[in-house]
């Protein structure tokens, strides 16, 4: 029997069949027989540092505790954050929350961009991260869902058959179709107990959708659900939260819940649950645009080397494109024409496959690992001084790892990246092949914005263009200039949106 409030049997209005919904509630109850039920469990949160962003961001982290939390006296007794050119008058340090998970290393990235929003407009921000309390079944289901998630992401790089059959149409299609959100709803239900220290009124930003739904489902009343992506997948879709998007084509395509059931015409999401607002951008890249985008013609109009900054993602994905494109930068850094940044984040694994599968690599670059003071020294001094040769990152702390991509993109000429989270960064972008069918329109905002270039498929062509970039700066300047029109425009604003929005509310 549904509840009143059953937010798997519809969504804005549109009625799930019941063949779904039937499926929808024994999808939870495969999961509560797999890993238990603590519907009922009493569990309570505690406020603790968090390495390397804790520092940077003011961001506390919110883990199990033993008795209850009161939220408000704790953020009362952190550091007030220092003032700055976007503090909010009135904010005082007061909590919000950034609902994530770890999945790939985007929506961390997103979770980073929110927290930085809220410190610099005077805020506290708390890391709620879903998937790391083991002890609970709503953690245990996501990360079992994110292993499974994972594993296609890797296999889709792998086997092209799978990638074209089931991968591709399952990550545009298959996750588009309204049918699927009735699953999510249902188990987000599982991640409820875990909010019970937080008061209803609490500010909170879930930056992926379970988040976001578990909150909703616990009665908090603030919550913004904030929409990675370029597509509009039903998937995203958590009725009762803001849902955020990054773009007008995801504002209107959301707004019309377009093509997420073939069979009939949905009604529209309502005005007061959809909000374009921009990219979702740290607060250190976005004020520091012009200054990164000045030091950018400088370097490449004066003849310095142009620095490529290739950053892999959580899945370890496409290690034969990145194989080649270092293989084709090597002479240009031999000549002291190019300058090679390799982030693999937490994947130590993937650095050693690239080392052993790229001649000459292993010696020539010097390896930061485990140490993000270096890495930090490193990207500051590079900012406004000289940076040459080729430069590893990996980092056994996820953290460590994802923000270390923060700090070297400002200093850095061109991100190396297929179409993810990044396609929103104010950096000049070669967009490489996406990894699963929703990134596509990441790459298609970059291109039309002008800071990146289309998706590049193939990989003749992404060599080219590295050649491209070397023998015609004006083309990464050419990006710079966008990237400075754009950021006028206010499009890199979208946290500071986000963070007003799940204080404030749409006005």
């Amino acid at each position: 029997m549904a509840s009143v409030n059953d937010r798997a049997q519809s969504a804005f209005g549109n009625q799930q069949d019941e063949a779904t919904y039937r499926k929808a509630v024994k999808g939870k109850a495969r999961f509560l027989r797999r890993f238990g039920d603590d519907t009922n469990a009493v569990y309570h949160l505690a406020s603790a540092e968090v390495p390397v962003i804790g520092e940077a961001l003011g961001v506390r982290n919110l883990v199990m505790g033993t008795a209850p939390l009161d939220l408000v006296a704790d953020a009362a007794a952190s550091p007030t954050p220092a003032p700055t050119t976007r503090t909010v008058e009135g904010a005082d340090g007061a909590p919000v929350i950034v609902g994530n998970i770890r999945m790939g290393f985007g929506h961390y990235r997103i979770s980073m961009a929110m927290a930085s929003a809220a410190h610099a407009m005077g805020y506290t921000p708390y890391w709620l991260d879903l998937a790391s309390f083991d002890q609970t079944t709503g953690s245990k289901v996501i990360a079992y869902q994110n292993d499974l998630y994972s594993m296609g992401s890797r296999l889709s790089q792998k086997v092209g058959l799978f990638n074209r059959l089931y991968w591709e149409p399952l990550n545009s299609e298959g996750f588009r179709k309204l049918s699927y959100n009735a699953g999510d709803q249902k188990n987000a239900e599982l991640c409820v107990p875990l909010f019970r220290d937080i008061p209803s009124d609490t500010p909170y930003v879930g930056t992926h959708v379970w988040p976001a739904q578990a909150a909703v489902h616990a009665g908090l009343t603030h919550v913004v659900n904030a929409i990675p992506d370029n597509w509009p997948m039903a998937l995203h879709l958590a009725e009762g939260s803001i849902h955020t998007v990054q773009t007008p084509s995801a504002y209107l395509g959301y707004h019309q819940l377009r093509g997420m059931d073939p069979k009939r015409q949905l009604k529209a999401m309502p005005m007061d649950s959809l909000v374009y607002t921009g990219h979702y951008v740290d607060h250190e890249l976005v004020e520091n645009i012009s200054h990164d985008c000045e030091a950018r013609r400088r370097r490449l109009m004066g003849g310095g080397p142009v620095r490529y900054l290739i950053s892999v993602g959580g899945a370890g994905a496409q290690q034969e494109l990145f194989a080649a494109i270092i293989e084709r930068l090597m002479p240009y850094v031999q000549t002291d024409q190019a300058t090679l940044l390799v982030n693999v984040g937490d994947h130590r694994g993937v650095w050693e496959a690239l080392a052993r599968n790229v001649k000459g690599l292993s010696d020539a670059a010097q390896c930061h690992f485990d140490n993000f003071a270096e890495v930090k020294a490193l990207a500051e001094g590079a900012l406004d001084g000289e940076l040459t040769g080729i430069h590893a990152f990996c980092d056994s702390d996820i953290f460590s790892a994802v923000y270390s991509s923060n700090l070297l993109m400002r200093c850095c000429d061109v991100l190396v990246t297929k179409p993810s989270e990044f396609s929103f960064y104010p950096v000049p972008k070669l967009m490489i092949h996406r990894v699963g069918g929703h990134e596509a329109w990441g790459a298609i905002r970059a291109a039309e914005v002008g800071d990146g270039t289309y998706e590049i498929d193939d990989t003749d062509e992404v060599l080219a263009m590295i050649d491209s970039f070397q023998l015609d700066r004006e083309l990464l300047a050419f990006m710079c200039d966008n990237i400075e029109v754009a950021n006028r425009a206010g499009i890199y604003d979208g946290a500071y949106k986000v963070i007003d929005l799940a204080v404030n509310g749409i006005a």
